[in-house]
C-alpha cells in the first residue's frame, strides 16, 4: 500500500489525460473509485492532500477538492478534521470486484504459447473450502487444532529466537542445513522407518512436493519412463508429467503395486509401500522383495514416499529403503502429519553423491529451506516434542479410524471399505452408479466435507463411485453424526437418480 508521502506512486495511480472525453474532475473520481475498489489504497492511510495531489497531477486545486467533496457524498472517502481524507472502510468491507488486469493493460502476450510446462493443465488440487468451519470436516492431511501441541511449540520458536541462535541461523548458509536438523532426522526420525544414514546422505526440504519436483527436475526429462501406482498420489504424477516424463499407470490391489505390470522399460517406479495413496494399504513383503529384485535386474530407481507413515499403527512396517542395498531406492519424508503441513519441512534420504546433486540444484531454486524454521523443528526433536506428539496423535488416530470403520459399515453398509492396517483416511468404493461429486457437493450443504476420489486415478471418470475419509481434523464425537449427514445426502442422490 501507498504512504501519504508516496507522491509517485499516486500520481501513478491517478492518471489522467487531456484527450479524453470526460472531464479532469470525473477522470480523478474515477480513478480514486477504482484503487478503492482494488484495494490498492488502505482505511489506515490517508490519501495526498488537494494542494500536493494537484500539483503531481497538473490540475487546478479546486478540481481536486470538488472531486474529494463528490466522493465523499457519495461514500467512497470520509472527511476528518485535522487529518485529511481518507478511504470509507465500509467500502472496503464489500466484497472484493474482479478486475482483469491484463484486459486493463492491454496486454496482448500469448503466456500459454511462451510457456514450456503446462501446469495450468494439471489437474487442480481438491478444494476443501474453508474445512476449519465446516461441522465435519472429513478431509485428509490438515491438522487438529485441539491436538496441535501450541505450547510446545512456541517454546520451541521462542528459543531459535535468541541472541545467539539467531547468530546460527540468520546468515546465508548457501547450499547447507541446519546440522541439528539433519542430526535430528537422522537419530529420530529415520530409526522409526528403519532406515539408518549419515549426514551427507539426508537433504531437508519445503515439504515431500518440493522433494518430488527437485528428484524430478533432476533426473527425469523428455523420454523417462515412470511406473506409478494408479490409483495415485496424483501430485506426483503431474510434476513427473510437468518435466516431460511418461507416466505409466500400474494397479493397485490389496497386496499394493503389481511389479509384474511394470514395464521394462521403465527408468523410474514411484510407490507408496507403507501406507499407499489413497487405499492406505500396505505393499506385502513378497512383492517388496520383488519391487527389489527387478529394480536392482532392470537399472531402475525407485522413489519411495513415506506416505502417512509418520505415525505408530497396528501393523508397522519398515521403509523399502531399509533392506535397499544397492542405493537405488530414494525416500522421500516429511512431517505434514505429525507436526503441520503449513510448516513444510521435509527431507530426501538417497546416496550421498545423489544428495550432493540435489543441493546443487537446490542452491539455484531456493539456496536452502527458511533457517528459523529448520531450527525451531530442529529443538522441537531434540526435546522429545514429537515424539510424544506421535504418540498422541496415533492414539487419537487410532480411536477415530475405528469410529469411522464403524459408523460406516452402520450407515453406509453398501459403500465398500479397503481393508487396511491404519492411516489417517479411509478409502471407500460406492455402489453402481453412485456419483461421489454429487454427494460431495450435497454433503457440504449438511456441514460434511469429503474428497471424491476420482482424480486418483491415471484416467479420472466423471462420475467417481470413489471417496475418501479422512480422520486427522474431525474430533471422534463427530465422526458417526457425520456420516449420518453423508448417509443421508448419499440417500438424497438415490432418490433424486
Amino acid at each position: 500500500m501507498p504512504s501519504r508521502s508516496d507522491s509517485a506512486i499516486w500520481s501513478g495511480l491517478f492518471r489522467i489525460s487531456a484527450e479524453s472525453g470526460q472531464t479532469l474532475q470525473a477522470q480523478i473520481r474515477q480513478a480514486i473509485v477504482a484503487a478503492i475498489l482494488d484495494r490498492q489504497i488502505a482505511a489506515s492511510m490517508p490519501l495526498p492532500s488537494c494542494r500536493v495531489l494537484a500539483e503531481k497531477l497538473g490540475v487546478a486545486r479546486g478540481t481536486v477538492v470538488l472531486a474529494f467533496q463528490q466522493l465523499v457524498d457519495q461514500g467512497f472517502l470520509i472527511a476528518r478534521e485535522r487529518r485529511g481524507h481518507f478511504v470509507n472502510p465500509e467500502v472496503l468491507s464489500s466484497p472484493v470486484r474482479a478486475v482483469d488486469k491484463g484486459a486493463e493493460r492491454g496486454s496482448g502476450i500469448d503466456w500459454q504459447a511462451r510457456r514450456r510446462v503446462p501446469a495450468i493443465e494439471m489437474p487442480d488440487a481438491y478444494n476443501t473450502g474453508n474445512w476449519i468451519k465446516a461441522n465435519y470436516p472429513f478431509v485428509y492431511g490438515q491438522f487438529d487444532p485441539a491436538l496441535f501441541p501450541t505450547a510446545e511449540w512456541r517454546e520451541c520458536n521462542r528459543m531459535a529466537l535468541a541472541v545467539l541462535e539467531i547468530r546460527n541461523w540468520a546468515g546465508d548458509v548457501v547450499d547447507r542445513d541446519d546440522p541439528l536438523l539433519i542430526e535430528q532426522i537422522q537419530a529420530r526420525l529415520l530409526p522409526r522407518r528403519g532406515i539408518f544414514a549419515n549426514p551427507d546422505e539426508i537433504i531437508v526440504t519445503l515439504g515431500a512436493q518440493n522433494a518430488l519436483y527437485m528428484l524430478a527436475t533432476l533426473l527425469m526429462g523428455k523420454g523417462a519412463r515412470v511406473a506409478m501406482e494408479d490409483p495415485g498420489y496424483p501430485d506426483a504424477r503431474s510434476i513427473f508429467r510437468m518435466s516431460g516424463a511418461d507416466v505409466v499407470p500400474v494397479p493397485v490391489d490389496r497386496d499394493g503395486i503389481d511389479p509384474d505390470a511394470v514395464p521394462r522399460d521403465a527408468g523410474f517406479v514411484f510407490v507408496t509401500p507403507n501406507h499407499h495413496c489413497p487405499t492406505m494399504v500396505a505393499l506385502s513383503e513378497e512383492r517388496r522383495r520383488k519391487l527389489l529384485a527387478d529394480a536392482e535386474a532392470h537399472d531402475r530407481i525407485i522413489i519411495e514416499d513415506g506416505y502417512d507413515s509418520q505415525l505408530v499403527d497396528d501393523a508397522p512396517q519398515q521403509a523399502l529403503k531399509s533392506v535397499d542395498r544397492s542405493g537405488r531406492v530414494v525416500y522421500v519424508g516429511s512431517m505434514s502429519k505429525t507436526l503441520a503441513p503449513g510448516l513444510r519441512i521435509g527431507y530426501i534420504v538417497a546416496d550421498a553423491a545423489l544428495i550432493a546433486e540435489l543441493r546443487a540444484l537446490r542452491r539455484f531454486m531456493l539456496r536452502h529451506p527458511p533457517a528459523n524454521n529448520q531450527r525451531a523443528v530442529a529443538l522441537f526433536l531434540s526435546l522429545g516434542h514429537h515424539e510424544a506428539l506421535v504418540r498422541r496423535l496415533s492414539a487419537a488416530f487410532a480411536e477415530r479410524r475405528r469410529k469411522l470403520v464403524d459408523a460406516v459399515a452402520s450407515h453406509l453398509p453398501e459403500w465398500q471399505q479397503t481393508q487396511a492396517p491404519g492411516g489417517t483416511s479411509l478409502w471407500l468404493k460406492g455402489p453402481s452408479g453412485a456419483d461421489a461429486h454429487a454427494i460431495a457437493e450435497t454433503a457440504a450443504r449438511r456441514g460434511v466435507v469429503i474428497e471424491p476420489g476420482n482424480r486418483f486415478f491415471d484416467r479420472p471418470e466423471s462420475r467417481s463411485r470413489f471417496m475418501r475419509l479422512g480422520i486427522s481434523s474431525i474430533a471422534l464425537q463427530h465422526i458417526e453424526p457425520g456420516i449420518r449427514e453423508l448417509a443421508a445426502a448419499a440417500g438424497r442422490m438415490r432418490s433424486a437418480a
